[in-house]
């Protein structure tokens, strides 16, 4: 079966002080603290391209773990902010500056902060139908490509960042069937329009109140759990108003939700993959829920169980 073997990040070395940007829009440093989440956001280089994050966070893997580039036979880019204007696919670019062999399955997945949870199960269900051997699912989304700096509502909250993450059968986390769902009702609510990002924050924030705790709840009944089996909630990182509300709806385990976003800010597919480059390895968790939602709209969650 296949799983998780490792995990690894990229996080461009460039930041912006949030406390000093949330000061020029008359914010507060407490509402920055307590409201967004972020003192700093992380920026890509000028001359930095999505697939130049997405090529960073796999050589990270490459160093970090037993994987080996020749031994890569597919690549899954989760990005809605791809090189260029998209075509050809990021995929593609990515594995032309790893220098992979042409037998590798290479594409890109036009999702956004649900991304990575649908990427894992496209990624392995893709290597069970085929027997591909390794797997590496890139999250890469650089909004900064498309945040109008004097936006107040979303130049407060987006970071750049990138992820790839090693499916294999030899695994240390199993992947579980995931609760996918989508209103495209609300695709307006958050949308690039003439080149620049536009958010209904409002709306943003009570969908995700709205619909995200019955989906983590119904994916708890789906797998006969109940909420203090998990013993850590990875969510979306959308901003720390919106983790402590989703997290406030599971007051008995409401410590076990985490928020870690303070240098990063909202890096949109990226976040959840983030947290668990931090906790992937802690030998005290046996399962962890992810759950991803946002842009689409679109809202996914699915359960991690460690390997015995």
């Amino acid at each position: 079966m296949i799983g998780i073997r490792s995990i690894a990040a990229y996080l461009p070395s460039q930041s912006v002080d949030n406390i000093a940007q949330g000061a020029r829009f008359g914010e507060s440093e407490d509402f920055i603290r307590k409201k967004i989440g972020a003192t700093r956001l992380t920026r890509k280089g000028d001359s930095e391209e999505t697939s130049d994050l997405a090529a960073a966070a796999v050589r990270n893997l490459i160093q970090n773990s037993e994987l080996e580039l020749q031994q890569i036979d597919a690549l899954v880019v989760v990005t809605q902010n791809g090189d260029g204007c998209g075509l050809p696919h990021t995929a593609a670019i990515v594995h032309d500056k790893l220098s992979l062999g042409s037998d590798v399955a290479a594409f890109d997945v036009s999702l956004g902060c649900s991304g990575f949870v649908y990427g894992l199960s496209i990624l392995k269900g893709l290597m069970q139908e085929t027997g591909l051997k390794n797997g590496v699912l890139i999250t890469a989304d650089p909004y900064s490509k498309v945040v109008d700096p004097e936006d107040r509502v979303t130049s407060l909250l987006f970071g750049d960042a990138a992820s790839a993450t090693w499916l294999t059968a030899d695994a240390v986390w199993n992947i579980g069937r995931p609760v996918l769902a989508t209103d495209g009702s609300g695709a307006g609510n958050l949308a690039v329009r003439e080149g620049r990002l536009t958010m209904n924050g409002r709306q943003v924030f009570n969908f995700a109140a709205m619909r995200v705790p019955p989906q983590i709840r119904k994916l708890l009944q789906q797998e006969e759990l109940e909420p203090a089996d998990i013993d850590l909630y990875c969510i979306h990182q959308g901003s720390a108003a919106i983790v402590d509300t989703v997290s406030r709806r599971f007051r008995e385990v409401q410590a076990r939700f985490v928020l870690d976003m303070d240098d990063t800010g909202n890096t949109v597919s990226s976040t959840v993959p983030l947290l668990l480059v931090k906790h992937f390895h802690n030998p005290e968790f046996r399962r962890i829920l992810i759950s991803g939602f946002g842009v689409g709209l679109s809202w996914a969650s699915s359960i991690l169980t460690r390997r015995i």
